[in-house]
């Protein structure tokens, strides 16, 4: 149900979005994944990757609210951010949007 409510979020706001674990050609501006449990996440990180040269949102509950603790937790992933949960569509969209901006 949350992966249909942020694919439609996206959508609306004009992002183009491809199916879960689209892989072949597909050349995404960005990644959005999410992650139980942050601490165990270097694997799944590290295969997105491999997989993908964009850059990675990495959605969480376990992470702490305030850019500080955000922006940690996305140096230690290896992350570009990093979103904690629950989060409205407005603070999803500036992820994306700094997310995807160089």
């Amino acid at each position: 149900m949350i992966h249909d409510l942020l694919e439609r979020w996206l959508r609306e706001a004009g992002y183009v979005v491809a199916a879960s674990g689209a892989r072949g050609d597909v050349k995404p501006a960005l990644v959005i994944a999410d992650c139980p449990e942050p601490q165990g996440a270097d694997a799944l990180i590290r295969s997105l990757q491999e997989m993908y040269s964009a850059p990675i949102l990495v959605l969480s509950a376990r992470f702490r609210r305030g850019l500080a603790g955000s922006a940690e937790a996305a140096l230690r992933l290896g992350v570009k951010k990093v979103l904690p949960k629950p989060f409205t569509r407005k603070e999803l969209l500036a992820a994306v949007r700094d997310s995807v901006a160089t």
